[in-house]
């Protein structure tokens, strides 16, 4: 597995922030005029962007996570449903598999009626590939986890299409045989922050595994594949220490700045 460079990182954690906000000027950030297909959910809102810009081979799809009530509560649906309509031999969450098969509304005039979130999706990056392009998927939170099942699938559909995953603060997807026959765990990397409680999502050991090479951003440093139990031990023995550590000399030195020279 390549390392993921910080101009990586930098690029997609601003274009997953920027992923929420209901307008995104997509040619800001070097993608082409008419280089953005918005991907709406059951209720019209938008909830995957396409990128690409024609000159370069990369497209990028960008997965926003839960923006709702509703989609918040999909989170306790931690029973799990088979993902063989996909073109996939594994389950998942069957809240995650709920926001794939839900009803697409058209954004676009080209779209059409009928078709799911999944689906659409497909349909368009299909496109892209068949022009050249490469994908790369980035996501937050529950659009992190739902990107790895459409990478999955397009990688299966078309071999070699998938140039890497990263996302941000991403729950478990599936059980053990999600983790042995997802095919892209090689490309993927898995970015937790400090004590993201989500990362440790949903709360059931054995029944949900991760993939993917994990960085963890915490005390100013990245430490890679550290396993659960061993974050949440350091994080909340920092927490327990963090009062004491105000005493320490090196904190006064490092306020020196509050007072102005003279």
């Amino acid at each position: 597995m390549k390392s993921l460079k910080r101009y990586q990182y930098e690029r997609y954690a601003v274009l997953c922030n920027l992923a929420y906000p209901r307008i995104f000027k997509q040619t800001r950030y070097g993608f082409d005029p008419n280089g953005q297909r918005t991907i709406a959910n059951r209720s019209g809102k938008t909830v995957v962007r396409v990128l690409w810009n024609k000159h370069q081979e990369e497209a990028i799809i960008v997965i926003k996570g839960s923006h709702s009530v509703s989609d918040w509560l999909l989170n306790f649906a931690l029973w799990q449903r088979s993902c063989q309509a996909f073109g996939l031999d594994y389950s998942i969450h069957a809240g995650f598999h709920f926001i794939l098969n839900q009803e697409s509304q058209p954004s676009h005039k080209l779209d059409t009626l009928g078709l799911s979130l999944f689906e659409r999706t497909m349909v368009i990056a299909s496109g892209l590939i068949e022009n050249g392009k490469r994908i790369t998927i980035t996501g937050h939170s529950s659009g992190g986890a739902i990107g790895c099942v459409i990478a999955d699938a397009l990688e299966q559909k078309h071999p070699k299409s998938i140039k890497r995953i990263v996302t941000f603060g991403q729950p478990a997807i599936g059980g053990w045989r999600f983790k042995k026959h997802f095919n892209l765990a090689h490309k993927t990397y898995r970015i937790c922050c400090d004590l993201d409680i989500v990362t440790f999502l949903p709360p059931l050991p054995f029944a949900y595994w991760h993939v993917g090479k994990m960085l963890w951003l915490y005390n100013g440093r990245i430490f890679e594949n550290t396993p659960s139990v061993v974050r949440f031990s350091r994080s909340v023995v920092s927490w327990l220490i963090r009062p004491f550590s105000y005493h320490l000399m090196s904190k006064y030195i490092r306020n020196k700045d509050y007072f102005d020279e003279r």
